[in-house]
């Protein structure tokens, strides 16, 4: 098991072991989940910017308009299928 100390400035230090298992380079950012025991880091995973046209593009589709109805009773099929 590995430690590590909280600095005067609240700091800690990952040791290096765990940082290079998990490939996270400096200036990776964490989310603080605080539990009742103590601390739960999550790194933040970023996402690359892109455009709505971007989005748009990826799934192509040919025919008519879905309607919010559609949608949804689409959602719901989808949802009951993965159980």
């Amino acid at each position: 098991m590995d430690t590590t100390r909280l600095s005067e400035k609240g700091q800690i230090v990952i040791p290096k072991k765990i940082r290079a298992f998990y490939g996270w380079e400096p200036g990776i950012e964490f989310s603080i989940e605080d539990l009742s025991d103590g601390i739960k880091l999550k790194p933040i995973k970023a996402f690359e910017e892109t455009t709505v046209d971007e989005v748009m593009g990826c799934i192509p589709y040919e025919g008519p308009r879905k309607t919010l109805k559609d949608m949804k009773a689409a959602i719901a099929k989808g949802a009951k299928e993965s159980r």
